[in-house]
């Protein structure tokens, strides 16, 4: 069996086990519940710590894992990486009290605290930094104003955390980040094994894909039909069936669903009001 591993709590756990879900596989009845055989699909899921998944990963105690790129660089595990997931995607940034930094070559001789030691120790020794890095679990908002450290580095999504502790992010970004299917590097796997890992990926890329697109469905008057194929080219190229009576054609094309509506509307005006929209529904692959 191919043996998997998910984020068993914290923002990543529910979006990889609605994508998981997705594709197929079984979905655990409780928390409490720490592995998962899906006997039907060839696999077991194992549920840890989204910060330990690369260490299990990289010994080889599971084949696969789930879970934030921030978090698999910390680890410095070397790690292969199958498919960027779109989901948890966060930036990771050093921020300190509003007005006092504004590049990163002023963390010379700084004390940072965070919760990714490893990750900002590479990003400060590549850039030839020499500073103090702490190690906190988790609020290293608070670090600053209890005297621990003079800056933070830490994931930020929209800000307000910082704002209300009175901080400001400053310089570029150290990564952005998103969770991720990864393997070890040179992993070997049994016939059973890889099959189920094949499967594994080809299934979430359905269902990336069709969470990105709809399929629309729409006839036209058959005079119109190029004007509409370059209104809705589609993924590859749309499918074009001729109705009874050749004045009009039946169009069927894969959409970017954040462009499906304003295609409607130019395929509207297109028209002339004479385009009938049949069908826009979530695409399933």
């Amino acid at each position: 069996m191919l043996r998997i591993a998910v984020p068993n709590k914290g923002a990543l756990s529910d979006p990889a086990a609605d994508l998981l879900q997705e594709a197929g596989y079984r979905r655990r009845g409780n928390s409490k519940e720490l592995v998962v055989v899906d006997e039907d699909n060839g696999v077991e899921l194992f549920h840890l710590r989204p910060r330990d998944i690369a260490v299990y990963v990289g010994s080889g105690t599971v084949d696969v894992g789930i879970t934030g790129q921030d978090m698999l660089l910390d680890s410095r595990t070397p790690a292969q990486e199958i498919l960027s997931l779109g989901f948890a995607r966060s930036t990771f940034r050093f921020a300190a009290p509003a007005g006092t930094h504004s590049t990163v070559e002023e963390l010379q001789g700084s004390r940072i605290a965070t919760s990714y030691e490893n990750l900002v120790e590479d990003y400060l020794a590549e850039r030839g930094i020499s500073a103090e890095v702490v190690h906190l679990d988790g609020a290293v908002e608070s670090s600053i104003r209890l005297g621990v450290a003079d800056v933070i580095a830490d994931v930020v999504e929209t800000g307000t955390t910082l704002r209300e502790a009175g901080l400001e992010p400053f310089g570029e970004a150290i990564m952005t980040s998103e969770a991720v299917l990864f393997s070890r590097p040179g992993m070997e796997l049994d016939e059973e094994a890889q099959h189920a890992l094949e499967v594994l990926e080809r299934r979430i890329r359905g269902v990336l894909v069709a969470r990105e697109y709809v399929m629309l469905d729409y006839d036209i008057p058959s005079a119109l039909l190029e004007r509409a194929v370059e209104i809705t080219p589609g993924l590859q190229s749309p499918t074009v069936s001729p109705l009874h009576g050749g004045e009009w054609s039946a169009v069927r094309a894969m959409v970017d669903s954040r462009s499906a509506h304003r295609m409607m509307d130019e395929l509207y005006e297109a028209g002339a009001r004479a385009i009938l929209v049949t069908a826009i529904q979530a695409c399933r692959i």
